[in-house]
This record gives structure tokens, C-alpha cells and sequence, in this order.
């Protein structure tokens, strides 16, 4: 599983990528977790708000900061 966090860095989008470790621990399950920062490559994805979440190349959910638990519906 490939996972993408979309943002340039700010706190809402460094704490999505610890929920996503997190919730990728839990699950115990196997991924990639990757933070992409490269305006181009966010908006690439059609994305306009950040954070984004992308999982195997679709994005799941866009300016919200997601618990591990609401992640985890994702797997």
C-alpha cells in the first residue's frame, strides 16, 4: 500500500503524518508512507486545500486532519 501525505508543511499536515504512522501501526499492515511537499505534484492531484491523503494513487480525503481511527477505514 502506498500512502501520500499532500502539504507543505504546516502543523495540521505534520500531524496527519504521524496519524498515519500510527494508524498504519495499528493496523499492523504494510505501507509506504510518503509526506509530498512539491506544489506541482500536490495540485496534480486536483488538490486545493491541504492536507491531503492519498492512498494508492487516490486522494481520500482533502483539508481535514484525520484521527488514525477515521484513516484506518481507508485500508
Amino acid at each position: 500500500m502506498e500512502i501520500k501525505i499532500l502539504g507543505t508543511g504546516c502543523p495540521k499536515c505534520e500531524q496527519l503524518t504521524k496519524n498515519v504512522k500510527e494508524a498504519v501501526q495499528q493496523a499492523g499492515i504494510q505501507a509506504e508512507v510518503e509526506k509530498v511537499t512539491d506544489i506541482k505534484t500536490i495540485s496534480s492531484y486536483g488538490v486545493m486545500m491541504t492536507p491531503a491523503l492519498v492512498i494508492d494513487g487516490q486522494v481520500k480525503s482533502v483539508g481535514k486532519l484525520l484521527k488514525p481511527e477515521e484513516i484506518a477505514k481507508f485500508f
